[in-house]
């Protein structure tokens, strides 16, 4: 059982900040097919061919419960993938000043991205935010905090901590 430190307790991010951070992140997921259709477009219009057209047009015709899988494997990845490489950010998170990080204020490991970021392909995943945390993060003991908050606590912590020890020069 991982120890639950309440410095991370205390600094977790607002249900208005990780509001923030989904529709952020949605948008950016959005805009990007957006910019990847549009090349599509300019390099068949380079060409002169129409394969990036005729491709894109056959996604459009697939039905919902395929366009919802796929979304949703792809949606996980961007978030997986972001998380993993920045060490529990996405853009949302970098906009609203915000991390994921363990209940014991460790970065997540691989396996704890993953089954966060899993997680959320879990039908009404974004309704579970109605309670103190989201599934995914209940299900893998990490949590979204504040980072200028949680570093200031830590840091005065460690201050109070390291009075009356002998520093040596």
């Amino acid at each position: 059982m991982r120890k639950y430190l309440r410095v991370v307790d205390t600094n977790r991010a607002t249900k208005w900040q990780r509001l923030a951070n989904f529709i952020i992140d949605r948008i950016i997921f959005s805009f990007s097919f957006f910019i990847i259709g549009s090349l599509g477009v300019i390099v068949d219009t380079i060409l002169g061919i129409q394969y990036f057209t005729e491709l894109f047009s056959n996604f459009a015709g697939i039905n919902r419960a395929l366009d919802i899988l796929i979304t949703g494997i792809l949606y996980f990845l961007y978030t997986f993938l972001l998380e993993y490489f920045t060490k529990g950010r996405t853009i949302g998170k970098y906009i609203t000043g915000t991390k994921v990080i363990t209940t014991d204020g460790q970065i997540p490991t691989t396996y704890e991205f993953f089954i966060r970021n899993i997680s959320r392909l879990v039908p009404f995943d974004i309704l579970s935010f109605l309670g103190e945390n989201g599934w995914h993060d209940s299900w893998s003991d990490t949590r979204v905090v504040n980072i200028k908050n949680y570093e200031a606590e830590r840091q005065a912590k460690s201050e109070i901590e390291s009075i009356g020890t002998k520093e040596i020069a």
